[in-house]
């Protein structure tokens, strides 16, 4: 399979070579040539290995050999995604079993596995994250040969839990906490990837979901849930830079039967807006109680509008956004707790939200997206109730806090990554 630039049809690459790079030359997301179709027939019985697999194979074309997708696979996912019941049609997709209790645990372990499958070369991983990315990618590149990582976050605008995932693990991971919002880590993500004296220095790839390798994978754990239900679902998705949803749409395109899609935003409603109006116009980020999904301008919008053809009709027709106020995402939370007992995380509750609004024939599933101890300053403050820290979260909070401090300004971020190559 080759890939091209979102923005560029000319900039083509082989599946390594577009992983390697991340971003395209000119700032363009890769993505397929075209795209594959898979029997959902074929998909439906296997196993969460042989499914992940055989959905990556077209994907990654020659590169790999299937038994090798298959043992990274069954690697990379030695936790559980179970679709669970509620009453009513609503269901939860749980993708928080993971080792940093995200759901960014999927791309990010498939990712750093593709990547030292198909990779030699010493990079360094950039990486800016609002909350889970940063902490997912860093377990899942921890101790790679050949692999130095940084991690970019915003001050102030992260979880305590969060922050300690980032900024405790050592070894080859590096945590700047920079004084801005998640927009400004990303845009020096961003400008560090045309800097060609930079790429001289140490060659740079990303883990964000701007990487085809993060990115696509977490199209599998659609087709997994659909599996599970037998039947095409209703997904209604927390949404923030806007890859998860975008490789939901993904794995609909190859095959997977499905109802609808849903992207359930907080009040950076930049999406909703476009939607309605059909122009997009980015917006500067607002700080919410669900800080994962604070993104004014989502990278992954462009994925968006190229599996719709660039259509806004089609999008319209399938594809809908509606944001939640921290309130409303306070009550959600609170009704959980008091009707069924059951903690969720801010973002999840979100995605609650406009499941109980919703008025859609068939199963709606909301995908939880972090385990509720991640944010259980909120869900306290809430609920009253103290969310379990999951025993794989606890060793963090007793490790000391290691970051470099740092502007938003990309002239300070490129010194410090010259003078780190050296």
């Amino acid at each position: 399979m080759m890939y091209h630039s979102i923005t560029n049809k000319s900039i083509s690459r082989s599946f390594a070579k577009a992983l390697r790079e991340g971003l395209a030359p000119d700032r363009g997301l890769y993505v397929p040539d075209s795209i594959p179709h898979l029997e959902w027939s074929e998909l439906k019985d296997l196993s969460l290995p042989e499914l992940g697999a055989k959905f990556l194979e077209p994907l990654v074309g020659k590169e790999l050999k299937m038994n090798i997708l298959e043992q990274l696979v069954d690697d990379a996912l030695d936790f559980d995604l179970p679709l669970t019941d509620r009453e009513g049609k609503l269901h939860y997709l749980e993708l928080f079993h993971g080792p940093t209790a995200a759901f960014k645990d999927v791309g990010a372990r498939i990712m750093s596995r593709l990547l030292g499958a198909t990779s030699s070369e010493r990079l360094t991983v950039l990486v800016a994250t609002s909350g889970d990315t940063g902490s997912a990618v860093a377990q899942g590149f921890y101790q790679v040969p050949n692999i130095d990582v940084v991690i970019l976050y915003p001050s102030g605008r992260i979880s305590r839990i969060q922050e300690q995932q980032l900024t405790t693990v050592g070894g080859n991971v590096a945590a700047i906490e920079v004084h801005g919002s998640f927009d400004d880590c990303q845009d020096m993500v961003k400008e560090a990837f045309l800097d060609e004296i930079v790429q001289r220095s140490r060659p740079l790839t990303s883990a964000n979901s701007i990487n085809i390798g993060r990115w696509m994978p977490q199209g599998i754990y659609y087709a997994w849930a659909t599996a599970q239900a037998r039947e095409p679902l209703n997904f209604i998705v927390p949404s923030g830079n806007f890859g998860n949803i975008a490789a939901g749409m993904l794995a609909h395109r190859m095959g997977m039967p499905v109802r609808s899609f849903c992207a359930a935003v907080n009040a950076n409603d930049g999406m909703h807006d476009y939607i309605k109006a059909g122009d997009f116009r980015a917006k500067p980020s607002i700080r919410t109680i669900s800080n994962a999904m604070d993104v004014g301008d989502p990278s992954n919008r462009p994925r968006v509008e190229w599996l719709f053809d660039d259509n806004i009709s089609r999008m319209r027709q399938s594809f809908h956004v509606e944001s939640v106020n921290d309130q409303r995402t306070r009550l959600a939370m609170q009704n959980e707790w008091n009707d069924y007992h059951r903690l969720i995380c801010p973002h999840t509750a979100v995605g609650v939200s406009v499941a109980q609004a919703a008025d859609l024939s068939g199963p709606l599933v909301v995908l939880s997206t972090a385990d509720p101890a991640k944010f259980g300053e909120v869900v306290f403050e809430t609920t009253g109730q103290e969310p379990k820290i999951p025993k794989r979260l606890e060793g963090c909070l007793l490790k000391k806090k290691e970051s470099v401090q740092m502007s938003c300004e990309y002239p300070e971020f490129r010194d410090y990554l010259l003078r780190r190559s050296t």
